[in-house]
Formats: structure tokens, sequence, C-alpha cells
């Protein structure tokens, strides 16, 4: 039976690949008018009260998983690949400034001249006081993605909810591109998605979410006005939970 939610989230967490950042067909790259088109999205659900944090991917700039595979070693590359990610959280909290809102950009490894490192209660005082929180850098640790962290921080700072910003709108049983007839899922349980296999986020961030009771929502952001609907509980994409 299914328990969709119908009141407004308070407090959210929103996933976002770095490809969401990047050129439209390619994902490479940052795209101004990609950046601009998330901003309007986020600034609207801030303006409407509920508190937001963000955790970006770095695909659209490099991979670390991939880049090792040129024969240097997977850490290096994954802290290359944690740069990416606060890249992209400066040009997101630029675009989110732009639409009226405070921002603060956190990251997990220490760069002072350009962000604040991660300090839990700092993070929870500005999100208390209506500003977008952007938190780059992953965990700070290789061989973590970055939707581990999305789970780790979501669970620190008391979201209510993670949602996963996707292309598509929700989780299939299989690949809705190259099978005309995949199924969708409304609702899953943390174990189905482990036990299926499902490939929507890795094995450690839906154990981590699954041990601390954290809904996750997988959903396209990329269809106007979405995030906005999630946001004030409508049932829209896949929801996640025990």
């Amino acid at each position: 039976m299914s328990t969709a939610r119908t009141q407004p989230f308070q407090r959210i967490l929103l996933k976002l690949s770095g490809e969401a950042l990047g050129d439209a067909k390619a994902g490479h790259g940052l795209s101004p008018e990609s950046v601009l088109g998330v901003a309007k999205q986020v600034a609207r659900v801030a303006q409407n009260g509920c508190e937001v944090a963000i955790v970006c991917g770095g695909g659209n700039i490099l991979r670390g998983a991939e880049f090792s595979k040129i024969g240097g070693s997977r850490a290096s590359a994954d802290y290359m690949g944690m740069l990416g990610t606060v890249i992209n959280a400066l040009a997101l909290s630029e675009a989110i400034e732009a639409q009226g809102l405070q921002t603060r950009v956190m990251t997990a490894l220490e760069i002072h001249a350009v962000a604040e490192p991660f300090v839990r209660r700092k993070a929870l005082a500005h999100l208390e006081k209506g500003r977008v929180v952007l938190l780059a850098a992953g965990t700070g640790n290789p061989f973590f993605t970055t939707d581990t962290a999305a789970a780790l921080r979501a669970t620190e700072l008391g979201c209510e909810v993670l949602l996963k910003a996707t292309k598509v709108d929700g989780i299939y049983d299989a690949d809705p591109k190259k099978v005309v007839d995949a199924t969708r899922f409304e609702e899953l349980t943390y174990m189905d998605v482990l036990s299926r296999g499902l490939k929507v986020m890795d094995g450690t961030a839906i154990t981590l979410a699954m041990e601390n009771r954290l809904p996750v929502v997988v959903f396209n952001m990329f269809t106007e006005g979405n995030l906005e609907r999630v946001v004030r509980g409508e049932a829209i994409g896949t929801r996640i939970r025990s």
C-alpha cells in the first residue's frame, strides 16, 4: 500500500549529478543555461520556506573511477573528481544568489579561499537562516561516491528526505530508453533496491539511508516545476523507504 506524503517537506537534501549542470546533450562541461535552470527551481523552493542543502556530483568535469584507468592511482583520480564538484557548487552558488538568495559553499576538503570547511553546526545554522547550503568534495575521502556523501550529509543535517534528481521520472525495472515496456515503480523498499541490483544509487548510499530511515525520492527534475511538486509532497517519481 502506498504511503504517499501529502505534507510539504521543511528541510531537504537535493542530490544533483554533475551532468545536470553540463551541456544538455552531452552532459559535459558547465552550461550556463543548465546551471541557471537548476538555480531557478531551487530558488523557488527556498523562497517558499523550505531549507535546502545540495550535494553536487562532478561527472561533467571528471569521473575519478574512469580517469584512474589511464594507470594512475584511484585515490588521486577521486580527489580530482572532488575538486570538480567544488567547481560545480561554486557555479550553482553564484546562479542561486543571482535569484536573490544567500548561499554558502561548504567543502569536505579545506579550500579556504573559495569555501567554508564543512562543520555540521555551521551548516545547520546556515540552513536555519534560510541560506541554501551547497556541499562539495563528497565525503572528503576517495572510493566514496557523491551519492554516499548525499546520504551522509542528509542524515547529519536532519533532512526529512534525500531527493535524487535524474532525467528519468523514477526507477524502472529496465532501462526505459532501451526497453519500451519497462515498468516504473511508484514505491520500493531499500532492500528491494539492493536485492534487485537497481542502479539508482550505490549500495553504500542505500544502506546508509536504510540504517537511518532516510526516505529517498528519485524524480525527473528536468520537467519544469517537478522540484516544487515533490517538495510539496506530491507523489511523483519513485519513493524508497523501509
